[in-house]
Protein backbone atom coordinates (compact mmCIF):
# COMPACT_ATOMS: atom_id res chain seq x y z
CA UNK A 1 0.00 0.00 0.00
CA UNK A 2 1.37 3.82 -0.97
CA UNK A 3 1.85 5.89 1.49
CA UNK A 4 -0.90 8.61 0.02
CA UNK A 5 -3.59 5.79 0.70
CA UNK A 6 -2.26 4.86 3.96
CA UNK A 7 -3.10 8.53 5.04
CA UNK A 8 -6.37 8.70 3.96
CA UNK A 9 -6.78 5.25 5.84
CA UNK A 10 -5.32 6.97 8.67
CA UNK A 11 -7.91 10.19 8.43
CA UNK A 12 -10.73 8.12 8.10
CA UNK A 13 -10.05 6.26 11.21
CA UNK A 14 -9.49 9.22 13.63
CA UNK A 15 -12.45 10.55 12.16
CA UNK A 16 -14.33 8.04 13.23
CA UNK A 17 -12.84 7.85 16.48
CA UNK A 18 -13.69 11.70 16.59
CA UNK A 19 -17.26 11.21 15.67
CA UNK A 20 -17.50 8.33 18.51
CA UNK A 21 -16.40 11.15 20.81
CA UNK A 22 -18.76 13.03 19.91
CA UNK A 23 -21.93 10.21 19.70
CA UNK A 24 -20.91 8.73 23.47
CA UNK A 25 -20.94 12.42 24.70
CA UNK A 26 -24.55 13.09 23.42
CA UNK A 27 -26.22 9.46 24.29
CA UNK A 28 -24.69 10.09 28.17
CA UNK A 29 -25.94 13.95 28.58
CA UNK A 30 -29.20 14.20 26.28
CA UNK A 31 -30.83 11.04 26.32
CA UNK A 32 -31.88 7.96 28.50
CA UNK A 33 -33.12 4.30 27.87
CA UNK A 34 -33.38 2.45 24.99
CA UNK A 35 -31.93 5.13 22.79
CA UNK A 36 -29.32 6.08 24.73
CA UNK A 37 -28.00 2.21 24.87
CA UNK A 38 -27.92 2.45 20.85
CA UNK A 39 -25.82 5.02 20.71
CA UNK A 40 -23.59 4.08 22.84
CA UNK A 41 -23.44 0.63 21.22
CA UNK A 42 -22.64 2.85 17.96
CA UNK A 43 -20.44 4.82 18.85
CA UNK A 44 -18.17 1.78 20.40
CA UNK A 45 -19.10 -0.08 16.72
CA UNK A 46 -17.95 3.09 15.63
CA UNK A 47 -14.63 3.40 17.84
CA UNK A 48 -13.55 -0.59 16.75
CA UNK A 49 -13.73 0.33 12.90
CA UNK A 50 -11.52 3.13 13.62
CA UNK A 51 -8.95 1.40 15.86
CA UNK A 52 -8.68 -1.41 13.22
CA UNK A 53 -7.99 1.00 10.32
CA UNK A 54 -6.04 2.96 12.32
CA UNK A 55 -4.28 -0.15 13.06
CA UNK A 56 -4.06 -0.93 9.62
CA UNK A 57 -2.33 2.16 8.13
CA UNK A 58 0.39 1.22 10.63
CA UNK A 59 1.37 -2.10 9.09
Amino acid sequence: MDAMTKMWVSLVGIGLMAISAVVITVARTKTKGFLRLVLTLTAFGLLIIGFISGLFSIL
